[in-house]
This record gives structure tokens, C-alpha cells and sequence, in this order.
């Protein structure tokens, strides 16, 4: 399928061919989690869109090596552990856990490398060293610093000139810094914090600068340039200008050739906040619906737009995805391919610049075109391009009767505790204790379930 695609690139501010360094070999970065607090709605946009990107390359290329890390190293993990009183490896890995449940709740593939910084150390530790040999690093009171001045290409992605930052700098300069604007890659270990992560290096004990931590691990893992680099916008500066530099000054080039940041994710209007108290967890949300409805509702806007989450935005999600669901429930036939049929219509769509609202669009309309047509044939072969053309979005991986029993309305029950219960009730049925089953009915009714037993056993579907 040779198709161009069309991305909008930070670096230029224009939409532009992507054409890769390596037809057979694809090389993305995304910047990955700081593992921190439990995940929110706002961390599941990146994740998905670019998810989305990582299924559109590997359909069209041959091989795709798509690269996100974990930030397990950071002074608000610091800071989170210090606030509950555990060890910083008890908040990673808690964080890290639910990171990987709910990545797998909203359908996300499995990325090629997941690397953890801490990890990483020792690449670290080798790319300072590097910019020190070559003018653009130096030490300062057990500290490392990027030398800024050594960079004049440096806001070449924010698009902002040097002198004007500095000179519109409110940054108190620190005594151990050349110049305000200097970054620190490493930095001495916190001496009132007995806990705070620490290694030894010939600068000191101490910790990396958390912008060193995504070169390092790119560079280890994508070699010094690679095709795409992807994450919000809220990392465009200064964190992916700092990888830019530490690149150029480590390696003379730039990193990546095409840089995607998608929008920011507000809540009925206001950006998510703890002030606020507007902030939505996955956990929390994931309780309400299914995962693919969060998945569809963050597809339905353009990846570069900000989007609204309001109460409205999961049912309305939900309303799209039970129509395309009930198209497929009308096929007496899902197994056999159409090799003839090939799912262009979402590819088009994605091939211009990740056009998700346009892509789902697609979807509406073959299942409208189902909902119209009469003869089985053709609603079957209609149905498998329905399928195939919303497996590029990470949609529709569920059987269409079982979506209708377990999409979740906000009954705030898990199909595991629903087994639960209904077994707990056969039990009961079992041992004559009528009351008892009685109870679990009405519990499980207040709870928006609706069980029937039959011949073949019990079923349950979802209600109101």
C-alpha cells in the first residue's frame, strides 16, 4: 500500500511529506509518563493518538520501532512520596502498574521498547561526558550544566531567540550557573532527603536533569537521529528544545526530522488542575465506561486542537460506538475475508495528518450504509470492512453481543464483580436459601444489572 503521509511539524509550523530515513526500519520517540500521581484523563490523549500513528505506520511500512519511556527518576516523585510517607519504589511501581492496566483498557499496542530512566543511568552519565569533551557542558559546584551560549541554533523548535529569553528572564540566576538560561543535566543528591535516588559519577553523587533522561534513552535505543518525535505541547519547550540541543551538542545533528505535539486535554473548559479539583483519573473514569469509549471520545478530536472533556463527552462516545457495535450485531457472517476489500477509507483519512474525527466519520458511514442495506451478502462484506477499517483506529475488538452486555454505563460495578455475585446467587439457589438470591437480584439491579436465568444459565446486561 504505498500511500505518503502528511504531518504537521513543530519544527518547521508546516504540513509537510514524511519521508523516512529508512523505508524498512521507522524510528518514533515518544516522551512516556513521570510516574508520579495515579494517571489522568489528559495522560491517555498522547498515548492514544500516537497510537494511532504507530498503527498507520505499521500498516504502511514494513518495520516500525516505536520507543516510550518511563520517567521513574524526578523531584515530584520525590515530592509524591514524601506526601504519602512510602519509598519512592513503592509510588513508581504502584504508578507504573496502574499505567499499564489502564494502557491496556484503552486498547493501546505494546510498544517495541518501554525503558525505565533509572535504568539508564550510565548512558547518561556517557552523553555528559560528551558535552563536556565538546565545549557545551560544564561542572559548577557538583553540578553539570548545558552551556547555552555554545548553542546558537537553540530555540529553533519554540521558535524563540536566546537573547530575548534571556533578557526577559524572571529566573533568579543561581550562583553556580554562567548564564540564567543554562540547564542542569546533572544535578548533586538532595542532602536533607535520606530516601532521594542517588548514583555515584565522576561529578558527584548525585541525579540526572530530567530533559538528559529522554536523549539518553533515545539515543540508546534509536541511534542519533531517528524519523519522529512525538509528545503534548506542553513539552515543546523547554524540554524538547533541551533534547534538541543535548543532541546537537553530543552529536552535531539534529535528532529528529519531524517533531508532533498534540493539544492539550481541559476540563468543561479549565485547564485540569489539583486547585481546581478537576482532575479526572483513568482509574476513576475506567470504574464509569468501557476503555473504548474513553478511546473513541479522545478520536473524535483533531490531535492538534485542544480538547473539552464535559459529562457529555463518554455517553456521546458511547452513543457512536453502540451504533457501529449494532451494525456488526446484524452480520450472520464475520469470518469470511473479502480480499477484494481493502480498508482504505480510515488510512486516507489518518494519511492527513492524523485526521481521527474525519477517520471516525468513515466508520458512521459504513454503518449507516449497513443499517440501509437489505440483502445478507452484502451487509456481511459491509461488516468485515467495518471491522478491518476500525481495527486501524484501535476500535471494535470486542464481539458486538458482548460489547451490549459489558460497555459500561455508570453503575460503578466491574464484570468481575458481577460473576461474582451471580455466582454467589447459583450458590445460594443451590443451597435453597431463596432470600439470599433474592438479595443478590435487587443488589445487583441497584447496581443497573438486569440478570435472566434460563435452561442454559444465567445472563446479564446493562440497563438504563
Amino acid at each position: 500500500m504505498k500511500k505518503t503521509i502528511k504531518l504537521y511539524n513543530s519544527l518547521s509550523n508546516s504540513l509537510e511529506d514524511f519521508i523516512p530515513i529508512d523505508e524498512n526500519n521507522i524510528k518514533i520517540y515518544a516522551c512516556g509518563p513521570t510516574v508520579y500521581s495515579s494517571p489522568h484523563i489528559g495522560n491517555a490523549r498522547p498515548l492514544v493518538i500516537f497510537d494511532v500513528l504507530f498503527r498507520l505506520l505499521k500498516k504502511l511500512y514494513k518495520n516500525v520501532v516505536y520507543v516510550r519511556n518511563i520517567t521513574d527518576v524526578d523531584d515530584k516523585i520525590n515530592a509524591g512520596a514524601r506526601e504519602k510517607n512510602i519509598s519512592i519504589k513503592e509510588l513508581t511501581d504502584k504508578v507504573i502498574d496502574e499505567f499499564q492496566k489502564n494502557s491496556s483498557f484503552v486498547n493501546l499496542l505494546p510498544v517495541t521498547h518501554e525503558p525505565r530512566a533509572t535504568l539508564h543511568i550510565q548512558d547518561m552519565l556517557n552523553i555528559v561526558q560528551k558535552l563536556i569533551n565538546n565545549g557545551f557542558a560544564y561542572e559548577s559546584q557538583g553540578h553539570v550544566l548545558f552551556r547555552i551560549k555554545q548553542m546558537p541554533q537553540y530555540g529553533m523548535l519554540s521558535k524563540r531567540n536566546l537573547d530575548e529569553m534571556i533578557a526577559g528572564s524572571r529566573i533568579e540566576i543561581a550562583p553556580y550557573k554562567e548564564n540564567p538560561m543554562d540547564f542542569v543535566l546533572w544535578k548533586p543528591s538532595d542532602q536533607d532527603q535520606d530516601n532521594a535516588p542517588s548514583w555515584d559519577s565522576p561529578f558527584g553523587k548525585g541525579r540526572p536533569g530530567w530533559h538528559l533522561e529522554c536523549s539518553a534513552m533515545s539515543y540508546k535505543y534509536l541511534g542519533e537521529k531517528f524519523d519522529i518525535h512525538v509528545g503534548g505541547q506542553d513539552l515543546l519547550f523547554p524540554h524538547h528544545e533541551n533534547e534538541i540541543a543535548q543532541n546537537f551538542g553530543a552529536f552535531g545533528c539534529l535528532m529528529a526530522n519531524y517533531w508532533l505535539h498534540n493539544g492539550m486535554l481541559t476540563v468543561d473548559g479549565q485547564k485540569m488542575s489539583k486547585s481546581l479539583g478537576n482532575i479526572i483519573s483513568l482509574n476513576d473514569i475506567l470504574k464509569r465506561y468501557d476503555g473504548e469509549i474513553i478511546r473513541y471520545a479522545i478520536l473524535s478530536a483533531h490531535y492538534q486542537k485542544t480538547l473539552d472533556w464535559t459529562e457529555e463527552s463518554a455517553p456521546r462516545a458511547k452513543r457512536a460506538l453502540d451504533k457501529l457495535y449494532g451494525a456488526l450485531q446484524l452480520a450472520d457472517n464475520l469470518d469470511k475475508f473479502y480480499e477484494e476489500e481493502e480498508d482504505y477509507l480510515v488510512v486516507d483519512e489518518l494519511i492527513r495528518n492524523l485526521n481521527t474525527p474525519l477517520a471516525l466519520c468513515r466508520l458512521q458511514e459504513i454503518a449507516t450504509q449497513i443499517y440501509k442495506t437489505k440483502k445478507q451478502d452484502e451487509i456481511n462484506k459491509l461488516c468485515v470492512k467495518l471491522k478491518k477499517e476500525a481495527e486501524t483506529l484501535g476500535l471494535q475488538v470486542k464481539n458486538a453481543d458482548k460489547w451490549f452486555q459489558i460497555a459500561k454505563h455508570p453503575a460503578e460495578i466491574s464484570e468481575a464483580e458481577i460473576e461474582k455475585l451471580i455466582n454467589a446467587r447459583q450458590k445460594a439457589k443451590s443451597e435453597k436459601n431463596f432470600q439470599l438470591a433474592d438479595e443478590i437480584r435487587k443488589k445487583l439491579l441497584d447496581k443497573n444489572i438486569q440478570i435472566e436465568d434460563s435452561k442454559t444459565g444465567t445472563t446479564w446486561r446493562a440497563t438504563s
